[in-house]
C-alpha cells in the first residue's frame, strides 16, 4: 500500500490499546482513537499528533451500547477514511461467583467483549475484502485455553474471540487480510482498578507483570509477520499449553483454585 495507512484501536484511552496506539503511532499510521473518555482522548491524539506528525480522529462513546459499533463505522465511512488496520481492545472484565453478579455488568461486558467486536470486524473486513487487503488484531487473553470459574463470562467471551478469530482468518487468507489473536497474560494496566476485589492479588504483589508496551510490541509484530496466535511471555505459553495435557474436569477445578487463590486471571 502506498499511501499512508490508518488503523482504529477500541479501548485506545489506556492500557493494551493506548500502547497499540502508539505503536501504530511510531510506525507512521494515520489512527481513529475510540473510547468513552472524550478529554483523555482528545489529550491523546494531540501527543500521538506531536511526537509522530500523523492525524488522529477522536470517536468517545460505549462500546457496550449495541447502535455504538455501528455509529463508529459509519462515521468513518462519511469522513472517508479507510480503516486498513482494525485493533478490537475494547473489554473489561468482572470478578466473582456468576449467580451472586448482576446481570447487567454481565450482559455489559458480553456485548463489549464479543457484539461489539464482532460487529466492527463485520463491517471493517467487508471493506478490506474489496481492498484486497488489511489486517484485524483482536485482542483476546490466556483466559481463552480454559474455563475460568468466579470470571465465568469473561473467560467465555475471551474463548469465543479466540476461536472467531482463528475461523476468520481461514476464511478471509486469500483476500491478503491478516488476523492476529493477541492472548496476553494479566499485564501491568489500569484493570485492576477497576476491579477492587483483584488489588490485593498475590500475582500483583510479585511484581512479574509485563507491561502494556511490551504486551503491544509483540502483539503489533505478530500481526504484521500475519501470524494467527500469539502469547507473550514463556510463562503465559506454557499456562496457556497445560489445560491441554489434562481432563477438562480437572483443569477446571484447578482454573478456580488459581483465582481463588490469586484472586486474578
Amino acid at each position: 500500500m502506498g499511501k499512508q495507512q490508518t488503523g482504529l484501536v477500541t479501548g485506545a484511552s489506556s492500557g493494551i490499546g493506548l500502547a497499540l496506539a502508539r505503536v501504530l503511532a511510531r510506525n507512521g499510521y494515520n489512527l481513529v482513537l475510540v473510547a468513552r473518555n472524550e478529554d483523555k482522548l482528545k489529550e491523546i491524539g494531540a501527543a500521538l499528533e506531536s511526537d509522530y506528525k500523523i492525524v488522529t480522529h477522536i470517536i468517545a462513546a460505549d462500546l457496550a451500547k449495541p447502535e455504538t459499533p455501528e455509529m463508529i463505522y459509519r462515521k468513518t465511512e462519511e469522513l472517508g477514511i479507510h480503516v486498513e488496520t482494525l485493533v478490537n481492545n475494547a473489554g473489561f472484565a468482572e470478578y466473582g461467583l456468576f449467580a451472586e453478579s448482576e446481570l447487567k455488568g454481565q450482559l455489559n461486558m458480553v456485548a463489549l467483549n464479543i457484539a461489539a467486536l464482532t460487529h466492527l470486524t463485520h463491517r471493517y473486513v467487508q471493506n478490506m475484502k474489496q481492498y484486497r487487503f488489511g489486517r484485524i488484531l483482536n485482542v483476546a487473553s490466556t483466559a481463552a485455553f480454559q474455563p475460568g470459574p468466579l470470571m465465568a463470562v469473561y473467560y467465555a467471551t475471551k474463548a469465543y474471540v479466540l476461536s472467531f478469530s482463528e475461523a476468520l482468518r481461514n476464511e478471509v487468507s486469500d483476500y491478503n487480510i491478516a488476523v492476529t489473536a493477541l492472548c496476553p497474560g494479566t499485564t501491568e494496566t489500569d484493570f485492576f482498578q477497576k476491579q477492587p476485589k483483584m488489588l490485593d492479588s498475590r500475582l500483583l504483589k510479585r511484581g512479574s507483570l509485563m507491561s502494556a508496551n511490551e504486551v503491544s510490541e509483540i502483539g503489533y509484530a505478530a500481526l504484521m509477520r500475519n501470524k494467527g496466535v500469539v502469547i507473550p511471555g514463556f510463562r503465559n505459553k506454557v499456562l496457556a499449553f497445560l489445560p491441554r495435557l489434562g481432563p477438562q474436569s480437572l483443569v477446571v477445578r484447578i482454573s478456580r483454585w488459581t483465582l481463588e487463590r490469586q484472586g486474578v486471571c
